[in-house]
């Protein structure tokens, strides 16, 4: 037996490593390393220095630090997360560097300036499964800063941690700030929260493989995800991620757990599609987010004739996968096809890829394609409405050419869009939109909205022009509610810009002008060139008293569309609130825009 004494103590154990650091380095091995260092320097080491930690050692991409105090630990690794969320906001995504931090409180060996023992080990075993910019922390540290914190925390259930032979109840900070959650009730300045799941089952479904060695094919292993969750959002019964959201994890890798708690839902649905002559293949497994335990695998092969009987049966499966009890009644509209013709679907499925990129050029292909689409089948519902809504986009992004013409030709193809199906959700909605947008017929189209939400609520792009809608008649609560909804729907949405200036024009005609100035600015730092948001958070700082500022803003809008006048407000949209366009136009003018 040995007789030498090992010296033990309590202690807080954090450990802090970078999330992807392989990646990074890979990226840009000398910009990753300087801006590690500067993290460091300026906000790693200081704020430890100021709780009280000792940096036991320095592992490259990470540290290892002691504590007293698990309270000072866990005040410390909150800070640390917000200061290096803070400047990130204007790093690329693909260059930002965030840490993984995990925390316990327990017994430790001490060796000469090392630590060792379970403690420790439980600590980096924390670390590892939190999520990048998150904070881990076990049951023990949770009972010791209970009520002494004004952090909250989500019970995370026992967890299996490796090499720990036991499994851990862990506890996940609601720390953040995670934009996408932070808009979702309060304005972006304030805290951030994780979603909290929704009372119903809730699923995302992950952009499918493209599995034919053939990078043309990729609209069409879209288009199969884009029907299925269509057909999914049917029923009543689900609570389902839009597109624009899930599509943000195109071609990256991801964990599954983390994708759950980013869109904030219990089921993700992944796969792959394989188009090879007059066949296809689509593979598919469901897997449980909380645990990534897979629900349902299977796979299905099809001609291209079947391709919609192939959508559905997916669509079937993952349903009955979730919940054997879910009603199947609403989701009987979605095993309609939309089209007889397969080469009017395949045309359709290309004009809604070109319409996806957001460009000029791309966007006259687009309405190319739905004529294309709509000749070949002549009561394709969804191939008139989606050349409606081409025109609503060629108006948003100051593409139009002929203003009098283009209302005329939207106004026919919403007309024929709505004639040929007035039960199809999606089709009422862009129908909808072009007819209150472009045309101007707002009370139509805000009542051609609403029947699309009654018949598919989980319709994003419905709830988010439904709040314009409502903003345009001078419904502002019933704008800001749509608005949040939509964002709730697709929180990683990379045009929820829409929705966020949708929310600041809301506050701004509500008199709340500081609510305003924050959502407007949560819109610019996702999209600076994004005119209209720029446009409010000048009409906000004017209103403000905070001319200056206003100026500078306006003067960038002015840039961005020189031909902006007072004057011109009428062909903005459809405002039809008098007293609402007069103070839009008060603030302009103190903003310094020509009348």
């Amino acid at each position: 037996m040995s007789s030498a004494h090992v010296e033990r103590r309590l202690a807080a154990i954090l450990a802090a490593d970078v999330a992807g650091s392989c990646r990074l380095i890979g990226i840009d091995e000398e910009g990753t390393l300087a801006q590690l260092k500067a993290l460091r320097k300026t906000l790693f080491d200081p704020k430890i220095a100021e709780h009280h930690g000792r940096i036991v050692k320095n592992t490259g991409d990470g540290a290892l630090v002691e504590f007293a105090s698990v309270v000072d630990a866990v005040r410390c690794a909150d800070e640390i997360q917000r200061g290096v969320a803070e400047q990130n906001i204007d790093v690329p995504q693909v260059k930002r560097i965030e840490f993984r931090i995990g925390i316990h409180v327990g017994d430790v060996i001490i060796e000469e300036n090392d630590i060792f023992g379970d403690g420790v080990n439980i600590a980096v075993r924390l670390e590892g499964i939190a999520e990048p910019g998150g904070v881990s922390i076990s049951d023990d540290a949770h009972r010791q800063i209970r009520g002494k914190i004004g952090i909250d925390y989500d019970d995370m259930g026992p967890q299996v941690l490796k090499n720990i032979a036991e499994p851990m109840r862990v506890w996940r900070a609601r720390i953040g700030p995670s934009f996408a959650q932070a808009m979702l009730t309060n304005p972006p300045t304030e805290t951030a929260r994780p979603l909290a799941l929704p009372d119903k089952p809730s699923i995302a479904v992950l952009p499918f493989e493209n599995m034919s060695g053939d990078p043309e094919q990729e609209y069409f292993a879209d288009g199969m995800v884009e029907d299925i969750i269509t057909g999914l959002s049917r029923s009543r019964s689900l609570f389902v991620i839009a597109r624009h959201s899930t599509f943000t994890y195109k071609g990256k890798a991801f964990d599954i757990k983390q994708v759950g708690r980013e869109l904030g839902v219990r089921y993700v649905l992944e796969g792959s599609v394989r188009r090879a002559s007059n066949r296809v293949r689509i593979t598919g497994q469901l897997v449980d987010a909380a645990t990534g335990n897979h629900i349902w695998a299977d796979r299905y092969d099809s001609t291209l004739e079947d391709i919609f009987d192939l959508q559905d049966r997916v669509t079937s499966s993952v349903i009955g996968a979730i919940s054997p009890q879910l009603e199947r009644a609403e989701i009987e509209r979605a095993q309609r096809k939309p089209t007889e013709s397969l080469q009017a679907y395949d045309y359709y499925l290309r004009a809604y890829a070109s319409f996806y990129r957001f460009t000029r050029e791309a966007h006259l292909e687009a309405l190319k394609l739905t004529e294309i689409a709509s000749g070949i089948d002549p009561e394709f519902a969804a191939a008139y409405a989606l050349g409606a809504r081409c025109y609503m986009q060629r108006k948003a992004f100051g593409w139009s050419t002929d203003a009098t013409q283009e209302r005329i030709e939207a106004r026919r193809l919403a007309r024929r869009a709505i004639e040929l199906d007035k039960d199809d959700p999606s089709v009422l909605a862009m129908a909808g939109h072009a007819l209150a947008y472009v045309v101007g017929e707002v009370e139509e189209g805000a009542a051609l909205l609403t029947r699309a939400i009654n018949l598919d609520p989980n319709l994003v792009i419905a709830r988010q022009w439904s709040g314009f809608t409502h903003l345009w008649l001078g419904n502002v609560d019933a704008a800001i509610e749509q608005f949040k909804v939509a964002l709730r729907l697709s929180p990683l949405d990379p045009r929820s810009f829409n929705a966020l200036t949708g929310l600041a024009y809301a506050h701004f005609f509500a008199g709340r002008n500081e609510d305003a100035s924050s959502w407007a600015a949560a819109a610019i730092r996702l999209q600076s060139k994004f005119v209209p948001a720029q446009l409010i958070l000048a009409a906000c700082h004017a209103m403000s008293g905070r001319v200056q500022e206003a100026r500078e803003v306006c003067a960038r809008a002015m840039q961005l569309n020189p031909t902006l006048r007072i004057s011109g407000f009428k062909d903005w949209g459809p405002v039809l609130r008098l007293e609402g366009m007069e103070k839009l136009a008060q603030a302009f003018r103190i903003a310094g825009m020509p009348e």
